[in-house]
């Protein structure tokens, strides 16, 4: 009988492993790219601090000399970590700045992984699902007209959900695609509390320690589509380093805000006009 439960194991665990051998690893490097999320999650009981800034505008009107070329400012600032529960699963916490119309915001994030691409074309994408609960902590204004009046608690709080879909083609290059629903419980009467959106990003690699990373979303909004409306979509491109022990990103991007909740709705800076900031992240993973 032991014979027997030892046979049946060690089959299942044979399988298991040639399993995993079929999935097609490392889609990307890091769970971010520069604005969204990437479908990786961490694997399990690893734990990954992350601190990531956004400047003040490059150039254009509020860059250049007077703010030494942004420097000197900051539009977003986040600090936090993210916690591999299983490989599947994902959890994180992470406290930004905040650049929209609510600051100080504490954010929680959950990752779940629902597919891998397999090496044999069986599954040819990797399915995850993001979701993002953000909550403002900031004091509540004494205005009523304020969004941050916050007549009740939950109008404090903005919600996503994502799903990202993405491809590894060969051993270069990687694409994404993020179809998104950010809901925000209060806003006002001129806006709208539920935005769809559709992101694209991609990464390539380089050589082993260096490479190309950007993405790009795009709200369908109808106040945020006309021409004029004073809102952008966030597009970002950068550099992403791997030393071995932590991931160091620097980017580009128009996007002032770090987390989805913040960005998509709230990006008012324009590529063309020059308004683009330097920003970076250093992402260190520990064994826990």
């Amino acid at each position: 009988m032991r014979l027997l439960l030892l046979l049946i194991g060690g089959l299942y665990l044979s399988s298991a492993t040639a399993q995993d051998a079929d999935r097609v690893i490392q889609t990307f490097k890091d769970d971010k790219i520069v604005n969204t999320h990437s479908i990786e999650t961490l694997p399990a009981r690893k734990l990954d601090v992350r601190i990531g800034h956004r400047f003040g505008d490059l150039l254009g009107d509020n860059g250049g000399w007077p703010t030494l070329y942004g420097l000197e400012n900051a539009t977003d600032v986040m600090i936090g970590a993210a916690y591999g529960v299983t490989n599947e699963l994902s959890v994180g916490f992470h406290r930004t700045k905040g650049s929209g119309t609510l600051t100080a915001l504490l954010n929680g994030t959950v990752k779940y992984r629902l597919l891998y691409q397999k090496t044999d074309n069986s599954s040819p994408v990797s399915l995850t699902f993001v979701g993002i609960s953000t909550v403002s902590t900031t004091s509540r204004s004494t205005s009523e007209e304020a969004i941050t009046s916050f007549p009740k608690t939950s109008h404090r709080f903005v919600h996503a959900a994502q799903l990202l879909v993405a491809r590894k083609f060969g051993d270069r290059f990687s694409f994404q695609l993020i179809p998104s629903y950010v809901h925000r419980n209060l806003v006002t009467n001129e806006d709208e509390n539920g935005i769809f959106s559709l992101g694209a990003a991609f990464r390539f690699q380089i050589n082993k320690v260096l490479g190309v990373i950007g993405d790009l979303t795009y709200p369908f909004s109808s106040l945020r589509m006309p021409e004029g409306s004073g809102f952008y979509p966030p597009i970002g491109i950068g550099l992403e380093i791997d030393t071995g022990g932590h991931v160091f990103q620097v980017n580009f991007t128009n996007a002032t805000g770090i987390i989805e909740t913040d960005y998509i709705p709230y990006t008012r800076s324009n590529w063309t006009d020059l308004e683009f900031r330097l920003g970076f992240a250093i992402s260190r993973k520990f064994n826990l």
